[in-house]
């Protein structure tokens, strides 16, 4: 089968910093206590004109200016989101619209919560390996401060707003691109991470606006035990799948939920934590927009170099949970 690469990633975040002293003065917490327990410093917030799309737009203009092709090259779009523009249509029909996108391209959203961007990874793979398209464009883009109750200290101080994109695309290189990819999902657990109404079983009404069940609800003890050992079981079947040992792992690129999940799975897996990549300090969790966000970042310093095999991780609500190996 052909190789298929990543040609370019991209990124965008909002310009507001909001900083763990600045969350103090809205509810009961401090920067150490939020510094202590999850690793982060600070988070980004959309502006209030600022919607899915709009993040998603800059991302993908991005990847697509990495990997030195334009929109109209593009004849796969799919965006990961839990916090699409409209519950109809898909923020990947605006992105198309806005960045140009032709209209022969397939484009659809995928929603696996803070696993979207591995889900569309593969998906991508898998469609573009049949020859039926020749260039994807899979962006992960969230404005969480929409769905977060902001006078909930367990669950306020981890989100933040963002976007990353990557530009897929076959190659006469074999062994090069993405080596394979690893998803599952449990949805036993769904009730661990999720949002109460909104949907058809519990439409949207006055009752639940002022019961703030449009938010994020979370049983963080129960969320971290999962999400450390989903991560560990799908990162080990990647490596065993294609006979590598974690010392052939040249960067993993977890999914950036909390320092102390990352800790835990490094400690698993037998890897130094300097071989994870940690931006989550600086964005928060920006759940399906955490990995392309930290790919690009990790690609600008210089950490992910041609012939590196990286190691792509993440869990989200759902239970959902996958990995990829991608070789530069």
């Amino acid at each position: 089968m052909a190789s298929v690469i990543i040609a370019g990633v991209g990124s965008y975040a909002p310009a507001q910093v909001l900083t763990n002293e600045e969350l103090s003065k809205r509810v009961d917490t401090s920067d150490e206590w939020i510094r202590t327990r999850s690793g982060i410093r600070e988070r980004r917030i959309a502006a209030p004109d600022e919607a899915c799309s709009d993040l998603a737009l800059k991302a993908a203009a991005n990847a697509l200016a990495d990997a030195k092709i334009s929109a109209a090259d593009i004849d796969l779009l799919i965006v990961a989101t839990c916090t699409p523009d409209l519950p109809l249509p898909s923020t990947a029909c605006l992105v198309q619209h806005k960045l140009g996108v032709p209209a022969h391209a397939t484009c659809f959203d995928i929603a696996a919560a803070c696993s979207g961007f591995l889900y569309a990874l593969e998906i991508a793979y898998g469609q573009l390996q049949t020859n039926r398209y020749k260039r994807a464009l899979i962006i992960g883009a969230e404005k969480l401060s929409t769905i977060t109750d902001w006078t909930d200290r367990t669950t306020c101080v981890l989100f933040g707003d963002g976007a990353g994109a990557a530009v897929l695309m076959k190659s006469p290189e074999p062994g090069k691109g993405i080596l394979g990819t690893d998803l599952g999902a449990d949805g036993e657990f769904v009730d661990n991470l999720y949002i109460p109404a909104g949907g058809s079983r519990t439409p949207a009404s006055a009752e639940s606006v002022a019961k703030r069940d449009h938010c994020i609800r979370m049983n963080g003890r129960e969320v971290f035990k999962s999400a450390v050992r989903v991560m560990e079981t799908v990162a080990r079947e990647m490596m065993e799948q294609h006979q590598l040992t974690p010392d052939q792992i040249s960067l993993v690129v977890p999914h950036q939920a909390n320092i102390r999940i990352i800790e835990a799975l490094a400690g698993n897996l037998k890897m130094p934590l300097d071989k994870f990549f940690v931006n989550l300090d600086r964005y928060g969790n920006t759940s399906s927009a955490t990995i392309p966000l930290a790919l690009d970042e990790a690609r600008k310093a210089g950490r992910i170099k041609p012939g590196d095999t990286t190691l792509l991780v993440a869990f989200g609500a759902g239970l959902t949970y996958g990995a990829a190996l991608v070789r530069w």
